[in-house]
């Protein structure tokens, strides 16, 4: 391998290779009365910044401040400060060139930290009134700046190049922390001295190109916190690394990267899901990935039919400096795979590299693109022009399909296209819009073709095969319409369905002519049939969809078809019984697919059901409950009678972040929730579960012949069952357990006296429980504005004492509780810092969290026990309806320790178990891993071994490693000893109690 002065050196005495020109996907404006022309020179000196916000204010407003569309002409428009793109604005590039943004030599803001030219912003998301955390890449400052959040939609650029003069080593392209609907397509970065095209990336961006630069990308988490997906893009010669990331679960599809150190980067300490298919790297000196945080379950790489050339070493691990090399000057990695691995079902994990590399003797060339283009705007014929209205109130149906019999390619501008019947499109139609958010095509409630029983009637039904193309378009069936399914698809693999929105769900902007009707009885949720339903032998290519409508049955539904199908970044939500359905399918693969379940719309909902399928991929895949979830759920996805799925880089969780302001400041935050899916997958034919819910590979070979029951270790016991969801345990100096069934606002006892009791049940929202030296029980509530704190006698539980919160002070002999488990990796602030360009360890952010002395406490009516008062956080009314979060509301339980003692508890965003000394207001001190896993809660026992709940219970000696594991029936969540011995182990799982009776030492 070349020294990398070598590499360094050849840049400098031969140039890179001159740009390609960028071709301009627009050669003439669209016709759009509602969309806003920029009025800017264009010449490159005169300063167009002015030109250019104004016109994106404007169309921000143009829609009743929910978006609007700019089209920006040929030209070259210089800027002197921040440009930003208001929500749901999306700007579009025309002319026979596509017009350029540029930076001119020197521009005052821009010469170092971190300084974007364009920054798509939000809105108040939270309602908080201030700004919680403007964004600090704005030039000038401006404090007033909601950045892009997780309810940023449809804010999109395309079509327009950036260049970057010299001087400007803090120069960023775009800042883009957007969400659904969010996209770069067909773009140029001329990076030059800048730092990165792209700064904080998200959701998914197409056909972009980067020049030079330090980065081409540089990014973290993105704003709600799921996958980013690069389609079809190109680095080259960038001076650090193509990309440099962490968190961004980065998905690449057919994406080259040359002539640079490193393809991508994953920062030093930290971990992403990094998945890439069709990904080529050419002249790469040092490694085309280098890997950081071996040993963490979040650290998940993949790559399928990666090609490289010049590009000595594949792999490299930044912690053990262990590599892997190519083979030959020219090689494909046909499968790559680092992380977490599982053996089969029904087994945990552990760590294994997987490489199927072998030489080349020639380069391939590259693939044809994932995305397909779309017709040149010369043939767009807008539906206007044919009698169609888009008013909101005309009976579109047979004006739009005349037009669909007539022409092949329709362009439907900004409107609400009204229709009562189903629009059948040809084999080859294509139809497109621009804004999905303000061009729908809907149903009116009652319509009579759609209404009563029966089988399922699409409101557009694409002909079988073909390559019929829809895009850019909202579809809305409307509350009350029984048999509707939005889009019915039995196109072909040529065929493409992009950036379509259906209607009903987060982000919905609806007027009188298709109103939700959520109020009327009639629109019954999970009452209409799927809203995206692929079917009959279709199939094709599925990017950057939005399926959130609470009324369909399932968002994004397949079924009959052995056609390939290809997804990418598939968002679907909000269902109340299945999010993705696949049933008698094969040959499909989906890259980045992401669910969400709220906790109105889908506490009793899956994330996936595979039925009767063979040969499907999920890559990226992410499963999420909300953070405010309040109803256990069992596995996100389910099999049925299926084989040969793999899954690729998996990540089932319930924690997320938010903003927000109090007198005590703004500020982002990350919750935990106690109600992710217990399992990642369960096999309803073999009766197996996979209880790891982070992982990089498993395949699932054929179909069970056997129900194989869940294996339980001998010994496990049962004590009682039928619970909604129980925590909070505590044990009292008898060793009787005490514990919360928090649903039912029940304080339960076991003794192995009195068996099963009920404590109280009051409606006083307890959560969790410590014992003080007296037997007196001091209960966590959730009620009020900051949380509740009260002290009950067992033997006069409606006796009850409020604890107000006091100074903190140090109280010698006291026993502090502390969350059992807790999350914190400093979550969604730009965590770089602008003078280094680093980011400081993500260790240091759970080390910060219970490092900090909490000044006010609650403390026991005998004063023997306190418990620090944890900040809490509040989104919603101070009532029942609202939401309150903080590190002791969030945990499974609380653990005890007196001053200096220390003290073991789990943090789950690292996935380890921590024990520290405890020290005044609750600080923990000298925090050391003492275990190398770290899930709900964990447990000390007599003899120093710990006991970590994690899928199942690991059992590591005093002095951290690995003993054995203990099976249980279901999830075990909370751990604690006690009994008469101190020596019973009692597993609380959601449902039901469990004990285990242990020796005097591991055994």
């Amino acid at each position: 391998m070349k020294p990398f002065w070598v590499f360094v050196l050849t840049l400098l005495l031969c140039p890179l290779p001159a740009a390609a020109a960028s071709t301009s996907v627009y050669l003439t404006r669209p016709e759009d009365p509602r969309a806003i022309v920029v009025k800017g020179a264009g010449d490159g000196r005169t300063d167009d910044s002015a030109a250019l916000q104004q016109a994106i204010d404007v169309a921000a407003t143009t829609s009743g401040g929910k978006g609007g569309v700019v089209f920006l002409p040929a030209g070259r428009y210089r800027i002197s400060r921040t440009i930003f793109v208001r929500s749901a604005v999306r700007i579009f590039g025309f002319g026979a060139t596509r017009p350029v943004i540029v930076l001119g030599d020197a521009t005052p803001g821009y010469g170092k930290g971190i300084a974007a030219m364009l920054s798509f912003t939000g809105e108040d998301q939270y309602r908080v009134g201030a700004v919680p955390v403007p964004p600090p890449t704005s030039v000038p400052a401006n404090p007033d700046i909601f950045d892009a959040t997780s309810s940023t939609f449809y804010s999109a650029l395309s079509n327009v190049d950036f260049e970057i003069g010299n001087g400007n080593e803090g120069a960023v392209a775009v800042r883009f922390r957007v969400a659904q609907h969010g996209f770069l397509r067909h773009v140029d970065f001329h990076l030059g001295s800048g730092l990165a095209g792209i700064y904080q990336a998200g959701n998914e961006c197409e056909n972009l190109r980067f020049y030079g630069g330090r980065y081409g990308i540089l990014t973290e988490k993105t704003s709600p916190a799921w996958q980013f997906t690069l389609i079809d893009s190109e680095f080259v010669g960038q001076r650090d690394a193509a990309i440099r990331e962490h968190e961004a679960r980065l998905t690449l599809i057919n994406v080259a990267i040359r002539d640079v150190p490193v393809g991508v980067e994953i920062d030093r300490g930290y971990s992403d899901s990094l998945w890439g298919k069709d990904v080529r790297f050419e002249n790469v000196s040092k490694a085309g990935v280098l890997i950081s945080n071996e040993g963490s379950v979040f650290t998940q790489i993949g790559f399928a039919n990666a090609l490289a050339r010049d590009t000595p070493v594949f792999a490299r691990f930044r912690d053990s400096g262990r590599t892997v090399a190519g083979q030959g000057r020219q090689y494909r990695v046909t499968d790559f795979s680092y992380g977490l691995k599982l053996p089969g079902l029904g087994a945990p994990g552990a760590f294994a590299t997987d490489v199927t590399m072998a030489p080349l003797t020639r380069m391939p060339p590259r693939r044809k693109p994932a995305i397909a283009a779309l017709p040149p705007v010369r043939d767009w014929v807008n539906v206007r022009d044919l009698g169609v209205k888009g008013d909101d109130e005309t009976d579109d149906t047979q004006a739009l399909q005349r037009a669909i019999d007539t022409h092949r390619v329709l362009y439907l501008p900004i409107g609400r296209y009204r229709v009562t019947d189903t629009l059948t499109l040809r084999p080859d139609t294509v139809l497109i819009a621009l804004h999905p958010s303000l061009t729908h095509v809907y149903l009116p409630d009652n319509a009579p073709a759609y209404a009563g029983v029966g089988s399922a009637k699409a409101m557009i039904r694409s002909s079988r095969g073909g390559n019929a193309i829809v895009s850019g378009l909202g579809l809305w069936t409307g509350g009350v319409n029984p048999r509707a399914t939005a889009l019915l698809w039995r196109a072909g693999e040529a065929s493409m369905v992009n950036d379509v929105k259906i209607q009903g769900g987060g982000g919905t902007v609806l007027t009188k002519g298709s109103p939700i009707g959520y109020g009327d009885p009639r629109a019954r949720f999970d009452g209409q049939h799927p809203s995206i339903w692929v079917t009959d032998g279709g199939g094709g290519t599925f990017a950057a969809i939005w399926s959130p409508n609470t009324l369909a049955s399932a968002g994004f539904y397949v079924s009959d078809t052995k056609t390939p199908g290809q997804v990418y970044e598939l968002s679907a939500e909000h269902h109340y019984r299945v999010e993705i359905v696949l049933e008698n399918v094969e040959n499909w693969e989906f890259h980045a697919p992401q669910t969400e379940q709220e906790v109105r719309d889908g506490v009793n909902a899956v994330s996936t059901e595979i039925r009767n399928s063979r040969n499907i991929l999920f890559a990226n895949y992410h499963g999420y409950r909300v953070t405010r979830s309040i109803k256990p759920m069992d596995a996100a996805v389910k099999l049925y009678n299926s084989s040969d799925i793999r899954f690729r880089n998996v990540h089932v969780n319930g924690e997320s972040g938010f903003a927000s302001c109090d007198d005590k400041g703004c500020g982002t935050y990350l919750r935990a929730s106690k109600y992710p899916f217990e399992n990642a997958i369960k096999d309803m034919t073999g009766g197996q579960e996979v209880r790891e819910r982070e992982f990089a590979r498993l395949e699932i070979g054929a179909v069970p012949t056997t129900r194989t029951p869940v294996p339980v270790t001998a010994g496990i016991e049962k004590l009682a069952d039928g619970f909604y969801s129980i925590a909070g345990a505590a044990v009292d100096a008898r060793g009787k357990l005490y514990f919360i069934d928090r649903f039912f606002h029940r304080i339960h006892g076991w003794s192995e006296k009195d068996g099963l009791s009920i404590l109280a049940d009051a409606p006083l929202d307890p959560v969790s429980l410590a014992v003080d030296k007296s037997g007196r029980l001091m209960v966590l509530s959730s009620a009020g504005h900051d949380a509740t704190v009260y002290s009950i006698d067992p033997a006069t539980p409606a006796d009850v004492t409020v604890i107000e919160p006091t100074p903190a002070r140090r109280r010698a002999g006291a026993l502090t509780a502390l969350p059992g488990n807790m999350w914190a990796n400093g979550e969604f602030a730009d965590r770089i810092d602008p003078a280094t360009y680093e980011y400081p360890p993500i260790a240091d952010f759970f080390t910060r969290a219970m490092g900090t002395a909490k000044p006010r406490e609650y403390v026991s009516p005998d004063g023997s026990l306190v418990l620090p008062a944890f900040r809490v956080w509040n989104q919603g009314p101070d009532d029942h309806q609202g939401w309150r979060w903080s590190d002791t509301l969030d945990a499974y339980g609380l653990v005890t320790a007196r001053p200096g003692e220390r003290v073991v508890l789990t943090n789950g965003s690292e996935n380890r178990t921590y024990s520290g000394t405890v020290g005044a207001g609750g600080a923990l001190t000298d925090l050391t891993v003492v275990a190398d896993r770290g899930g709900e809660s964990v447990a000390r026992h007599p003899d120093g071994s710990l006991y970590v709940a994690n899928g199942q219970i690991f059992v590591y000696d005093p002095a951290g490693a690995p003993v054995r594991r203990i099976d249980v029936p279901e999830r075990p969540l909370q751990l604690i000893f006690g009994g008469s011995d101190g020596r019973t182990l009692f597993i609380l799982t959601h449902h039901s109690l469990y004990r285990l009776r242990t020796g005097p030492a591991v055994d």
